[in-house]
């Protein structure tokens, strides 16, 4: 370091010249090395640095720097300096071999020969000026040389006479040049990263989704993405340097651009965050598919172009991590994915409710969707079709149904509500003969077979009724089959859909928990069609049925609209609706075949059931035959107008 002297220090140095008999006032004669002007008395004893047109410094060991090609204000301190000192001062070379006494001076430095000198002449300013190092010259060190009076030239002792010339690193390149060059590697880093968060995001397994259910443009891309992005671990590594060498560089061009270390590390680490990854980051994690797709060619060119080191890496980490396979779901995070992603999918809930139940089909038992064995409607093995029977059968709703003999667990037989079709109520036929005769299999499963497993068995065919039993170990005794309930095909695809099927029928909502239908819905009661014991006629109840029917839709003024359908029934039920008329061959004109004269007005209506009747009619007296379901006398049953 440049040593800075005190007054006590300089007024003891010249009592120290004054003992050694130099008077301060002395005459310094010329030295025979070239000494001039005139300098008697004075004497430089210490260097410092005041200040310099290029960037200076101090070295590790105190040494003055300064650049090449620039001019350097240097203060030096003695005793009785004036404005000739200057002349006194030269420097020289530093080698190993400059002995104490200067011997060469360099022509590197030059020194002006005036002295700015302070008013007590104790130290002066000297501008001197350091001229370009040769080429293979980084740099320079020089000491300085002063005249000691005594007719030598001595160089100043320490650090403080030596001056340390660098050289002057110029510009790589233009600045037009580095500008350009900064502004592609900032687009590049931007590119690189937003890639690397996009493109890997893009797992293969997505990519192949996309292929095969993505729009045009979105199949478009992932065809072009999906050969580089199959290779992970190759594209992750070009990538990652190529990021990482792009960013090194933008960082040099910066410090070359703004010449100080601390202004490039700050400015490019504002341009990386901001420009290099907050933006592409933000752009590629929702556009990622077509950032990647059209910047596939520059990704293949880095590539290629880090091929040597990204490679070897790539395939060491496939070794060590193994294959990409992509992300796969499971039934449960595949319903967790769809249930969180509802808002902005396009599946209604109906759709995802049918999704979410086929997903858990293999995690339910039949256990979960049966009907308990006390909810369900049986027949006892030993039961009569009889018309109470069949009325009970019919009301039910259900189409196949259980037959028990002495306990209702003891389940031996299913019958078929279809199997009726041919029994006569009136016969009396025992169930027994029914089932006998059709033989239909009894299905049972256990309680834990899966949804999934039920399902594969009622699409065989076998039946869609299948009875639920378990193995009853509890207590003492041998174990036996427990019935538990019954687990039908509908059970099964209300479980799918995750809603109830409602047919015409059904009396409840939902057989497990016995929520009714509207009760305000109409319940058919075919007890209603069963003849009274008083009545006159009999007649069977599915012929009281039909006639209903074919009152209710054919003819007007029996229609819903005009009356209600159980005082339609009330009406036919009736003892003397019903009436039976025998044909007297024997006496064909008698008068109680006529049902209807000419000219003579009645007020009934007549529906034919059974046999056949003769009408003549108009002034030729045609004559036709009319069969079962004919009716006359609508007329009858009209009210006649108040203006007649």
């Amino acid at each position: 370091m440049a040593t800075e002297w005190s007054g006590q220090q300089l007024a003891v140095l010249f009592c120290l010249c004054a003992v050694s008999g130099r008077p301060a006032d002395a005459a310094a004669g010329t030295g025979a090395s070239g000494g001039s002007g005139s300098s008697e008395g004075s004497r430089v004893l210490g260097m410092r640095l005041e200040g310099s047109d290029k960037p200076t410094g101090l070295s590790e060991d105190g040494v003055i720097t300064v650049m090449e090609q620039s001019s350097v204000r240097l203060r030096f301190y003695g005793l009785q300096l004036h404005a000739g000192t200057g002349a006194q001062v030269r420097f020289t070379e530093l080698t190993e071999d400059v002995k104490e006494d200067c011997a060469d001076f360099t022509k590197d430095i030059g020194v002006d020969g005036v002295m700015n000198v302070s008013v007590r002449g104790t130290s002066g300013l000297l501008l001197v000026h350091v001229k370009p190092l040769r080429k293979s010259e980084p740099r320079k060190e020089y000491v300085a040389c002063t005249w000691d009076g005594n007719g030598r030239w001595t160089r100043l002792d320490g650090n403080d006479g030596r001056l340390l010339v660098l050289e002057e690193k110029g510009s790589l390149l233009p600045m037009w040049l580095q500008v350009i060059l900064i502004s592609c590697l900032l687009v590049l880093s931007g590119m690189f990263s937003g890639l690397n968060l996009g493109l890997m995001a893009l797992d293969p397994m997505e990519l192949r989704i996309v292929q095969s259910c993505g729009t045009d443009k979105e199949k478009k891309y992932a065809r072009k993405i999906e050969p580089i992005r199959s290779k992970g671990n190759y594209l992750l590594c070009s990538l990652l340097l190529g990021n990482v060498l792009v960013n090194t560089t933008l960082t040099i061009l910066l410090d070359d651009l703004i010449g100080s270390g601390l202004g490039a590390v700050v400015a490019s680490t504002i341009g990386i965050v901001i420009f290099g990854e907050i933006v592409p980051q933000a752009l590629c994690s929702r556009h990622g598919l077509a950032v990647g797709a059209n910047t596939i060619v520059v990704t293949k060119f880095f590539m290629f172009l880090t091929f040597p080191v990204s490679f070897p890496v790539s395939k060491l980490l496939d070794v060590l991590l193994g294959q990409e396979i992509g992300t796969v779901y499971n039934r449960e995070k595949l319903v967790g994915m769809l249930k969180v992603t509802e808002p902005y999918n396009d599946l209604v809930k109906e759709e995802l409710n049918m999704i979410q139940g086929a997903l858990e089909l293999r995690t339910k038992t039949v256990e979960d969707v049966m009907t308990q064995l006390g909810n369900c409607f049986m027949i006892q093995a030993d039961a009569v079709l009889d018309f109470n029977t069949m009325s009970e059968i019919m009301e039910s709703g259900y189409t196949r149904i259980p037959v028990y003999d002495d306990e209702r667990s003891n389940i031996v037989d299913i019958l078929y509500v279809k199997d009726l079709a041919f029994v006569d109520p009136d016969d009396c036929t025992t169930l027994k003969t029914i089932t006998k005769f059709y033989n239909h299999p009894v299905h049972f499963v256990f309680h834990d077979t899966k949804l999934d497993a039920m399902l594969e068995e009622f699409k065989k065919g076998k039946s869609h009724l299948a009875i639920v039993q378990k193995v009853n170990n509890e207590g003492e005794g041998d174990p036996f089959y427990e019935v538990l309930g019954l687990v039908t095909l509908e059970d099964v695809i209300e479980e799918i859909i995750k809603s109830e099927i409602l047919d015409e029928s059904d009396l409840y909502t939902d057989n497990r928990n016995r929520k009714k239908v509207d009760p305000n819905k109409n319940k058919r009661d075919f007890s209603a069609f069963k003849q009274d014991s008083d009545s006159k006629v009999k007649i069977s109840p599915q012929l009281m049925l039909a006639a209903h029917r074919f009152l209710a839709t054919e003819v007007n003024l029996f229609s819903p609209c005009q009356i209600t359908e159980k005082v339609l029934l009330r009406i036919l039920r009736h003892p003397d609706v019903v009436q039976e008329l025998k044909f007297n061959d024997n006496d064909k004109r008698s008068p109680h075949h006529f049902l209807y004269l000419r000219g003579k007005p009645v007020d009934f209506f007549i529906l034919i059931l059974q046999g056949r009747v003769e009408v003549e009619a108009g002034n030729e007296n045609m004559r036709f035959e009319t069969g079962p379901f004919s009716f006359y006398g609508v007329m009858a049953l009209s009210v006649p107008s108040l203006d007649h």
